[in-house]
């Protein structure tokens, strides 16, 4: 389920990319381009720092002896209950957040075909499960490698043919563009309720990034696949510029998208399907086929990533430590290849669910990854920086935290980059609190 632990530096890193970049990146972020600027730059600029901060914090911890899923560490540090609450926190929140990537994965196919939705989501989910369960992370690794080579190849394919299409071409564009404010990068308002803005990108982009890189099954499966803790630590690294210079390369098409559109009379009621429409719509045969090719790769990257995730941490965090703990090799196989279909099943009726949220399927994605990861990191860090908070106080914290992000989220009204700090600092100050009151833990004593 790692890989064998041989994974070199360059795949880890192409894996890494592919796996965060969905269509969730393909078709979204153009939209918010092309709906307002390219003010979502900020928000990687804090992605690299919080890389940084997992190099040296976190990854060592991973490498420091046999843990196979980011919960073991909680549950060598805790005990059994924190490690399998925050494992099913991972559980549901990879599970609500990849269904919607499914769904907006499934609007092309939908274009294309014209049949309902809810048919082009079960097919798309159902390609994927097949190709998870017959592979493992060695074969989604390299599948991730071979569809971050086609997804990127196919922006930069639809972007040239974008440009072709408008007066002017790259000049045109630039000129009408900067005079309407669709250039501009970075704002430095202090605005609490604005998500895109250069602090809630520095410091939530970065607490954002420590909890979904650090503790996030689905990345330190990658990291515990690498030859060593160097390759992975150069893999998380530079994939941090890489990802950078992608998300650039997403916004300006969303910025050739206005351009294309502003004089056409064409309406969009979400800016999710503004890219879409133009592939579909817009492009030539052959490089249809080559651009879809790289919509339908970039969904397939991370779903396949996610449903191999899910299915190993539900595995070796509940299955086999309480029903099967003495399973022979072979059944452990076949016990995770069966969650691939439970967890691809669960996540296609999210998919047909998440068809009429009223909000861009990009803020919705990370809204539900900040929500959660940010509880978890707050937990590892009592976990790391101190020894006096035990079990009971850690299980305090994390319900602190949830409470406290709940209110800031639907009755403060909160950004959403901002989640992550709010769940991490509150879950590290109430767990922090509560151990003052608790007898301190014996080193090493923990609660299963």
């Amino acid at each position: 389920m790692l890989g064998d632990r041989a994974l070199p530096a360059w795949l880890v890193l192409a894996s890494i990319v592919a796996t965060e970049t969905s269509t969730v990146t393909f078709l979204s972020i153009p939209g918010a381009a092309w709906a307002g600027n390219c003010t979502w730059l900020q928000l990687p600029v804090g992605y690299a720092v919080g890389r940084v901060v997992v190099i040296l914090v976190l990854m060592p911890r991973y490498f420091r002896g046999e843990v196979v899923t980011a919960y073991q560490v909680l549950h060598e540090r805790f005990g059994g209950a924190t490690k399998l609450v925050a494992s099913l926190l991972f559980l549901v929140t990879r599970t609500l957040a990849d269904g919607l990537r499914l769904f907006l994965s499934a609007i092309v196919l939908q274009e294309i075909a014209q049949i309902p939705m809810a048919w082009a989501i079960v097919a798309l989910g159902v390609i994927t499960i097949v190709y998870t369960w017959v592979g493992g992370l060695t074969a989604v690794v390299w599948t991730d490698f071979v569809q971050f080579v086609v997804y990127l190849g196919g922006a930069v394919l639809a972007l040239w043919i974008l440009l072709g299409r408008i007066d002017g071409g790259l000049a045109g564009l630039l000129d009408a563009a900067g005079p309407a404010g669709k250039l501009v990068a970075f704002d430095f308002g202090f605005d609490l309720d604005k998500p895109y803005q250069f602090w809630s990108g520095l410091i939530g982009g970065a607490v954002l990034s420590v909890a979904t890189h650090g503790v996030d099954q689905i990345m330190v499966q990658r990291y515990l696949g690498a030859k060593n803790r160097a390759h992975a630590s150069w893999a998380l690294g530079l994939s941090g510029i890489v990802v950078f210079a992608q998300f650039a390369l997403f916004l300006f098409i969303g910025v050739a998208l206005w351009k294309f559109y502003e004089h056409s009379g064409r309406t969009f009621t979400k800016g999710d399907r503004v890219f879409a429409s133009f592939i579909v719509e817009e492009l030539p045969t052959p490089a249809l086929g080559i651009v879809l090719g790289a919509v339908f790769s970039a969904a397939m990257s991370t779903l396949s990533s996610s449903l191999n995730s899910l299915s190993t941490a539900f595995a070796n965090d509940f299955w086999f430590p309480r029903v099967r703990p003495q399973a022979a090799p072979r059944e452990r196989l076949r016990t995770v290849r069966s969650l691939v279909i439970v967890f691809g099943a669960l996540q296609i009726g999210v998919g047909i669910a998440g068809q009429d949220l009223p909000s861009s399927v990009v803020d919705s994605v990370l809204s539900i990854a900040g929500f959660t990861t940010g509880i978890v990191l707050g937990v590892f860090l009592l976990g790391t920086a101190t020894t006096r908070v035990g079990q009971t106080a850690a299980l305090c914290g994390l319900l602190c935290g949830a409470i406290v992000v709940s209110y800031v989220a639907f009755a403060a009204k909160l950004a959403w980059p901002w989640y992550a700090l709010v769940g991490s600092s509150t879950t590290f100050a109430a767990g922090l609190l509560v151990s003052y009151v608790l007898p301190v833990p014996r080193a090493g004593a923990h609660v299963a």
